[in-house]
């Protein structure tokens, strides 16, 4: 298999009847499930299994429903003795990377991951503010378009996804804006995205201080094994320097296809989607084609592996 990096899915990743495969096949996988409820103090499980479906992608559901999930997958594929060499996740998956790479235990990441949820959905019911992915133009092209459109308000790029796919974040009226310029300038779609605010991006800020607060007091140690950070695509291991990359994440952009360029350059040849969906696996093959894809999120994926 060669040089293995274990990957982890964001918020979007999340639908009724995740895991429950696992809860039922896998006892590993239903100790961590278990654990989850245990630590929030309320059936997440149930909720991941039923539904309905709106509670469950409502923020602060959904972070740790995914994390959850991510976590119980990750159990199995220890469980077969696979390691990863690096690890990484897009946005939220970042906290079930840093979880995986040893940095931190997996009661303090669901309860963070649990109170950023809550944060930035209150953040969001407070400021506002939109999400829109852009497809088919270069960053360069989409950040010219931001610019422009900050005539309108504040708007930036708050995903680099992969070749052709990129995410802008800000006010409603600025992300409009910003779409229209994107069609004029040749973007094949601009397509607007169903959040409850405008995640990494300067809107963000009122969550950051309490963000970094509740890291500083969750008991981080240096990580096993580098993950990469969002903030700036750099591997890094020792806790202080994962703590703040956490910190900077919740208004700065994710830079996933620098970090995937980062991790084949790292000697990476194989890319494991630990958790719910396919979202990293498709990305990942967008940029770099040449690489081994393999998803983790059903106990049928895992036995595969």
């Amino acid at each position: 298999m060669g040089a293995v990096a274990f990957v982890f899915p964001g918020q979007g990743s999340q639908k009724a009847g995740m895991a429950r495969d696992l809860w039922e096949s896998a006892p590993a996988a239903r100790a961590v499930l278990e654990r989850a409820d245990e630590v929030l103090g309320f059936p997440l499980t149930r909720l991941m299994f039923e539904g309905p479906e709106e509670e469950l992608t409502a923020t602060e559901n959904a972070q740790p429903a995914i994390v959850a999930h991510s976590a119980a997958c990750l159990a199995l594929l220890e469980a077969k003795g696979l390691k990863p060499a690096l690890t990484a996740g897009h946005s939220l998956g970042e906290y079930a990377a840093v979880a995986a790479a040893g940095a931190l235990g997996f009661a303090d990441t669901i309860l963070l991951v649990r109170r950023r949820g809550e944060l930035m959905a209150r953040v969001g019911r407070q400021v506002g503010g939109t999400m829109a992915a852009i497809i088919g133009l270069d960053p360069p092209v989409v950040e010219e378009v931001c610019s422009r459109a900050q005539e309108v308000g504040s708007v930036v790029v708050a995903n680099y996804n992969c070749p052709g796919q990129i995410v802008i974040s800000g006010e409603a009226g600025a992300v409009s804006e910003a779409m229209r310029l994107a069609k004029e300038g040749g973007a094949k779609r601009a397509v607007p995205l169903r959040v409850s605010g405008a995640f990494h991006s300067p809107l963000m800020a009122p969550a950051a201080p309490e963000m970094r607060a509740l890291l500083g007091a969750a008991p981080f140690t240096d990580a096993a094994v580098p993950v990469v950070s969002n903030v700036d695509a750099t591997p890094r291991s020792d806790a202080e320097g994962i703590r703040d990359a956490l910190a900077r994440q919740i208004t700065g952009s994710v830079l996933w296809e620098q970090s995937v360029r980062v991790m084949l350059d790292q000697g990476i040849n194989t890319f494991i989607e630990v958790g719910p969906g396919t979202v990293l696996s498709g990305l990942v093959r967008r940029i770099a084609p040449e690489a081994q894809v393999r998803c983790a999120g059903t106990a049928e994926e895992i036995a595969a592996l």
